[in-house]
């Protein structure tokens, strides 16, 4: 496990370069060397965008090797929603209004309500595009509009890496951030707990917009090097 991490990019620095991060059926594995070069690669695409680390970014992706990568990557540049894909109209008028959101990152073609409303609003919409013949996880992101660039400045202990939202059953569900160093710690704890290593592989079938989906199974595992799957 990497010593202290701090922040998610950390959590990827526990596996060797040529150790398998991501795997999925049916696809070549992502290795923790093309994990990173992904992160950092989407943080200069986003910052391409004029997305920041202080801006949230709605993601609306199916369980999947790229929403897990989508999530990771995302997050070393910004503050990630991930938000159910089932979700109705109304309902992703709603979170992409109280999150403020900047971006949301959509399937390629995908024609969810929640284009429609992003659009609506004047969310920038990133389409991503799965690169199936490469390794699990792989993606590149469009943007299709013109907008000012800004640095990717690399995310810091205290920048937001996660927001999501309570489930609303009393009253309007509210906002939950989860700092770069919260969500290090528990992924940490709960490797610890579970007494993970790097010889261990995680077969992942909880929804990667949920806190145990993103953290328990997938951040824990990726922690101490070891295998999440998606």
């Amino acid at each position: 496990m990497a010593d202290d991490p701090r922040t998610i990019p950390d959590l990827l620095t526990a596996g060797r370069d040529d150790a398998t991060a991501i795997g999925a059926p049916g696809r070549e594995p992502l290795t923790y060397g093309g994990l990173r070069w992904l992160v950092a690669d989407t943080a200069t695409s986003l910052g391409a965008f004029g997305v920041g680390r202080t801006d949230r970014i709605a993601i609306v992706l199916a369980n999947g090797p790229e929403a897990a990568t989508a999530f990771l990557a995302a997050s070393a540049a910004a503050a990630t929603a991930p938000l159910n894909p089932a979700y109705r109209e109304d309902e992703f008028a709603f979170y992409l209004d109280d999150l403020g959101a900047r971006a949301l990152i959509i399937e390629e073609g995908n024609d969810s309500p929640a284009v429609a409303v992003a659009r609506e609003r004047g969310v920038a919409v990133l389409g991503l595009t799965a690169q199936p013949d490469g390794p699990a996880g792989t993606f590149t992101l469009d943007g299709g509009t013109d907008v000012s660039p800004t640095s990717a400045a690399p995310a810091t202990p205290g920048d937001t890496a996660l927001v999501l939202h309570t489930s609303g059953t009393t009253s309007c569900p509210k906002m939950v951030p989860l700092s770069h160093a919260n969500v290090a710690a528990s992924a940490r704890n709960i490797a610890r707990s579970l007494a993970l290593t790097d010889t261990d592989h995680c077969l992942n079938v909880m929804p990667l917009f949920h806190i145990h989906g993103l953290v328990a199974a997938l951040s824990a595992s990726l922690a101490t090097g070891g295998q999440g799957g998606c």
